[in-house]
């Protein structure tokens, strides 16, 4: 008896493996290559651009930001550069992300589909407090809507937050 459950279990799965076999899959994304390739816009319209250091592909982010979130997007840059001279900058997980060479990042924004989201990883240490409250206990955040920045505001927040130990990541 127990070699012909065995025999049926062993014939199941083999029934179970072919039938897998025979699936017909979905086509995996083609990559984007070539000049003029845009991103492609995820969830909310955030630009999925490949995980990496340096300017150029924060500059990629922020070109393919959907509508006036770019122009916010070049201005939020534009402002973390002057304010945070040598400011080091890179993508990962589909965010552009502000820090200090060697100490740990300060900031990053993420694209949704009303606002774009700046994160302070120390942000419970900023005067005053950014509005937004998150899980994490020390993390702040900001949702800046269509023409909503406070600039001022906003480049205080960011000296306070690169003067402030870094989150490694």
């Amino acid at each position: 008896m127990a070699d012909h459950i065995s025999e049926k279990s062993a014939k199941a799965a083999a029934e179970r493996v072919a039938t897998k076999a025979t699936k017909p899959r979905k086509a995996a994304p083609q990559p984007q290559s070539g000049e003029g390739a845009k991103p492609t816009l995820l969830a909310g319209g955030n630009p999925q651009i490949a995980k990496a250091e340096g300017d150029a592909p924060v500059q990629a982010y922020i070109a393919a930001m959907p509508g006036w979130k770019s122009d916010l997007g070049r201005r939020l840059d534009a402002i973390i550069v002057r304010t945070v001279p040598g400011v080091h900058k890179a993508v990962k997980w589909n965010s552009p992300f502000y820090g200090i060479e060697g100490q740990g990042w300060f900031l990053s924004f993420h694209v949704f589909t009303r606002y774009v989201k700046v994160t302070f990883f120390r942000g419970t240490s900023l005067r005053p407090l950014p509005p937004g409250k998150s899980k994490h206990k020390e993390v702040r955040s900001l949702d800046v809507y269509e023409d909503q920045l406070d600039e001022a505001q906003f480049a205080a927040w960011v000296k306070q937050a690169s003067q402030l130990p870094g989150e490694r990541m």
